[in-house]
């Protein structure tokens, strides 16, 4: 039985099955975290200025058991007021960080995060990231999927290195 449980939340049309968070849910069951995975269907129509209460109302059901970690995409990351209300650790797959109300409450709070995001995605800010964490993973040419332009074989490369830096963001 795994001593930790972690919240996976999905991105717009990037669900828990999708490469990222398969495969960082791999590495936390490995380490010792069950998973919960949040699944959704986003209204077509959901703009991003409703999207932090659609969310919030999203993730709350998965936060009734002791939860230690939320990990999640882009979308996703609108949980951010919800981690740092918690004092939740988490981890941030390519963060809205353009947004006042992903970025603000990333820098109120108090537990650690891991921020990861690619050079040639419009939503991360490098810099944004790292005077908000310490804990930061930036993919040189990667887009908002972390896909990096070439042969694939380079993208499965960075999905192991997002794997790795969860495994040692989490110790």
């Amino acid at each position: 039985m795994a001593d930790r449980r972690a919240v996976l939340i999905p991105g717009r049309g990037y669900d828990t099955r999708a490469p990222l968070l398969a495969y960082v849910g791999e590495a936390l069951r490995r380490i010792g975290f069950g998973t919960h995975e949040i699944s959704w269907q986003v209204p077509p129509d959901l703009g991003l200025d409703r999207a932090a209460p659609w969310v919030a109302e999203q993730v709350a059901p998965a936060l009734t058991e002791p939860t230690d970690l939320l990990v999640a995409k882009s979308l996703g990351s609108f949980a951010a007021p919800i981690a740092a209300q918690r004092g939740l650790a988490a981890v941030w797959l390519t963060p809205l960080l353009h947004r006042a109300d992903v970025a603000e409450p990333l820098a109120r709070a108090t537990a650690p995060f891991l921020l990861v995001g690619g050079t040639a995605d419009d939503a991360w800010d490098g810099a944004a990231a790292r005077r908000l964490t310490p804990h930061v993973l930036e993919i040189d040419g990667a887009d908002h999927g972390l896909l990096v332009p070439g042969p694939l074989a380079r993208s499965a490369e960075v999905l192991g290195r997002v794997c790795t830096a969860v495994e040692r963001f989490l110790g």
